[in-house]
């Protein structure tokens, strides 16, 4: 009778919630399924803060202010690495946060950079252009709902396809690197190579490394750190230029490597096949 108790309990306060317009998750509490109300404040804050810097790329784009729109989509990418870390560490993970930080991102790193890039080079190309910016905007929302399906039966160690914060960084590098380059036919070119490029990569099926693999809580030489203050001294002096080349090589990575592999394979097979046949 007690536990019909509680859940009639629970189902009226979840109804109520309903009502007030609440967000009702049920939680697990030393093995126990709990309803909770509400949201958690400070990682939703930072997702809200990517959010914003990604609409605002779009409206500085809109109005000609192309560096401060490619600064804005890496401060989003900063913004939503942090997001899902604090969530972590307290503790505060939800799956309205989940959902969330994945519309987020579709706004920050899918929609922001294509109608940046078609503002600054590719609406020169009339439908063309913008058919370039739906191929990247499309590839950045195929990839965002297969990650989401993919949690938990992928290793952690590989994305399977560019990552779409890595595939922003890409098209927000380019121009921030040659937004005061006068827009010549070359430039335009490689505008429709980096965007479309971006695009089809994060639909492919060519593995990434993640990182996750990194222990950054261990000890390490402390030559380390003398590597890591070079880093930001070289980014500090030309960041444009110097993300845009990190991402684009990162970006290039996969591709290279899916293709030594399939290249270094055939040549092992007839090694394989003539130890066979001596034994």
């Amino acid at each position: 009778m007690s536990k019909n108790n509680e859940a009639d309990n629970n189902s009226v306060s979840t109804e109520e919630a309903l009502r007030e317009g609440e967000v009702v998750e049920e939680e697990v509490v030393e093995g126990a399924r709990v309803r909770r109300k509400g949201i958690y404040l400070l990682p939703n804050l930072l997702t809200t803060a990517s959010l914003f810097s990604g609409f605002f790329a779009m409206v500085s784009a809109a109005n000609g202010m192309f560096e401060n729109a490619a600064i804005a989509i890496f401060v989003s990418m900063v913004l939503d690495g942090l997001d899902g870390r604090v969530a972590r560490m307290t503790n505060t993970q939800s799956k309205f946060g989940e959902e969330y930080d994945s519309l987020a991102d579709m706004v920050a790193f899918g929609v922001a950079p294509g109608l940046v890039a078609f503002f600054w080079s590719l609406n020169s190309f009339g439908q063309f252009g913008w058919a370039i910016t739906f191929i990247y905007v499309a590839g950045a929302a195929l990839r965002l709902a297969r990650f989401n399906t993919q949690i938990g039966s992928v290793d952690k160690k590989y994305f399977v396809g560019l990552p779409s914060p890595s595939a922003a960084a890409v098209v927000a590098g380019l121009v921030w690197c040659f937004q005061g380059v006068e827009p010549e036919l070359w430039l335009k070119l490689m505008t429709v190579l980096v965007v479309g490029g971006a695009g089809v990569l994060m639909v492919s099926n060519i593995l990434y490394r993640s990182f996750k693999d990194l222990d950054l809580k261990g000890r390490v030489p402390f030559a380390a750190i003398l590597v890591v203050v070079l880093v930001f001294v070289v980014v500090t002096l030309d960041p444009g230029t110097v993300l845009f080349v990190g991402f684009l090589v990162y970006g290039l990575s996969g591709p290279f490597r899916a293709l030594f592999r399939k290249v270094r394979r055939p040549r092992a097979q007839p090694s394989e096949a003539a130890g066979v046949n001596k034994d």
